[in-house]
């Protein structure tokens, strides 16, 4: 099965629900995905995977280059993933300490003040 990726608002997160497998196939369109969502604007961005099935390191790759996307564009990345097999990987990887892991869309918390202002970018890391 190849990956579907569907695009929906969910103020103030924009959402990229991606059902099926994340893997060699997927990930270029996840990737594409991401680069069009931002290239429009999308700072606060949130990869629902509820209706993944599989995911794989290149599935991974496309997760951590969408965070560093979304970062250098001084927005947030939100990863949605409830089932518990699918979380594992992030887990075994130690990604689920650099990525923003809830259980549900209504779980996606309010943005940060320093992103809904457009002053993220400008943050000065210690």
């Amino acid at each position: 099965m190849s990956v579907t990726i569907r695009r929906s608002e969910q103020p103030p997160w924009t959402v990229l629900s991606v059902a099926g497998d994340l893997d060699v196939v997927g990930a270029p369109d996840v990737r594409q995905a991401v680069v069009t969502a931002v290239a429009e604007g999308s700072r606060l961005l949130a990869l629902d995977l509820s209706a993944l099935d599989f995911v794989d390191s290149f599935g991974l790759g496309a997760v951590v280059g969408a965070l560093k996307r979304v970062r250098q564009r001084g927005g947030e990345l939100a990863v949605v993933c409830p089932s518990s097999r699918i979380r594992r990987v992030f887990e075994i990887c130690d990604l689920d300490r650099v990525l923003a892991m809830h259980d549900s869309i209504g779980a996606l918390p309010e943005p940060s003040a320093a992103v809904r202002g457009g002053a993220a970018a400008d943050r000065r890391r210690p």
